[in-house]
């Protein structure tokens, strides 16, 4: 009965948040980014290690635009979703100028374009259904495809990724379906 019960409880949960799930389409001017980067793949995922490496440091970044934290996925050209294939993965924030660069820091130009923009609501390990969702169901429903430019989440100052009412903008570079 209890077992029951929470499947309930999370089927309800999940309609709740596909009904939010729908995003807004926005064009998205170039950001100055300064932070750190590993290679990485799904299967070896190592996004908590990164963070745990930029967020003390975090202070030593000046020129700060906002309050916000950039977690960008570059795939590259030829990246499939396959569990083994690497990326590479930021920690990052924006920035006005790349005159003062930390050391051990990069500077990185997000390219901009058109975006596909969601909201997860949950923790951190909950965003793998809301991406099933936004590949599998939205984007082959959409007038979109993929576009071969940056991902991204943006995740506001004070974000912690266990609270479960945690709250992140998934960006999706798109492109209209031709």
């Amino acid at each position: 009965m209890e077992i029951e019960t929470d499947r309930l409880l999370m089927r309800r949960l999940q309609e709740k948040n596909r009904m939010n799930m729908e995003p807004g389409i926005k064009i998205l001017e170039p950001k100055k980014l300064i932070g750190i980067r590993m290679e990485m793949s799904l299967a070896d995922n190592r996004t908590a290690i990164l963070w745990k490496q930029f967020m003390p440091r975090r202070s030593e970044i000046k020129n700060r635009a906002t309050g916000d934290f950039i977690s960008m996925q570059n795939y590259g050209d030829n990246w499939n979703f396959s569990p083994d294939a690497l990326f590479e993965k930021w920690a990052a924030v924006e920035v006005t100028s790349f005159e003062e660069v930390p050391p051990d820091m990069e500077t990185y130009l997000l390219k901009g374009g058109k975006y596909a923009v969601f909201i997860h609501n949950g923790n951190a390990s909950e965003a793998p259904e809301t991406m099933r969702y936004i590949f599998g169901e939205w984007l082959p429903k959409s007038n979109y495809v993929p576009d071969n430019r940056e991902h991204f989440e943006i995740l506001p100052e004070g974000y912690n990724p266990l609270d479960p009412e945690a709250e992140e903008e998934i960006w999706v570079p798109v492109k209209d379906a031709r």
